[in-house]
């Protein structure tokens, strides 16, 4: 009789013992959903398009979750631009969009606050009524494009070539005209060169503004975004940009 006491003695102290460890032990903490909102507001590239390709893309990743909100370019205003307080990472295609007051207070409120860009293109004049935007926060230089015509064959920079941004991305050809952006911001990290007969710039580059990471690229024809290196340059920047890097497949 003793034993048997003993014996369920011992097993309540091991109980008690695993009720306590597990007391003691932390949950798992959820994984981190990257928000991400888009801006579709310019219609020469046919951006509201192009994001709702790239939205589909991105949120092929269960971390990521996209919010698509459009206006049209040269207007003045975007419409739901309240979602920029719960963002973590913003995609501007934006086209001189002339924001005004209290618009425009958020749209800078979020760039100037350390948080994560990604821009597109013409987001290099994104805001007629802030053209700094481009060389303040992008550290870009835009001073126009050159013809349509040749293609852009888009090439990696040889020492930059493991950055997490061009993780499984291959060198590609672009249908869209090149922009002129040489003389870029000093802290820039140039990722991607463009290339056309007698012309080279820079076309995607990652830089830090006020601590929080931007990757901008002047990419962004609607070919580019049927382009599989393309949407993999993009989703990349995204998580990279968005605090840690998770493959988007």
């Amino acid at each position: 009789m003793k034993t048997l006491s003993a014996f369920v003695l011992a097993i309540a102290l091991v109980v008690l013992a695993c009720l306590s460890h597990a007391a003691d032990t932390p949950a798992t903490a959820p994984a981190k959903v990257i928000k991400v909102v888009l801006i579709a507001a310019s219609n020469e590239y046919e951006a509201e398009n192009s994001l709702t390709i790239l939205k589909a893309y991105l949120e092929k990743n269960p971390s990521i979750r996209c919010t698509l909100i459009k206006a049209g370019d040269g207007g003045t205003g975007v419409p739901g631009l309240e979602v920029l307080d719960d963002c973590d990472v913003l995609i501007p295609f934006m086209r001189r969009v002339k924001l005004q007051g209290e618009q425009l207070e958020r749209f800078k409120k979020y760039c100037q606050s350390g948080r994560a860009i990604v821009g597109v293109r013409t987001s290099s004049h994104a805001v007629q009524t802030w053209l700094a935007f481009d060389k303040e926060v992008l550290g870009g230089n835009y001073s126009g494009h050159f013809g349509t015509g040749p293609k852009t064959e888009v090439r990696q920079a040889a020492e930059l070539k493991d950055h997490p941004v061009l993780a499984g991305v291959q060198e590609f050809s672009s249908p869209g005209s090149l922009y002129k952006n040489t003389g870029l911001a000093k802290d820039c990290q140039v990722l991607q060169y463009g290339q056309t007969p007698g012309h080279r710039e820079p076309v995607t580059w990652a830089r830090e503004y006020k601590g929080g990471r931007i990757v901008y690229t002047s990419l962004g024809h609607p070919g580019d975004f049927r382009n599989d290196n393309f949407l993999k340059m993009m989703a990349n920047a995204v998580t990279w940009t968005g605090g840690k890097f998770v493959n988007s497949e």
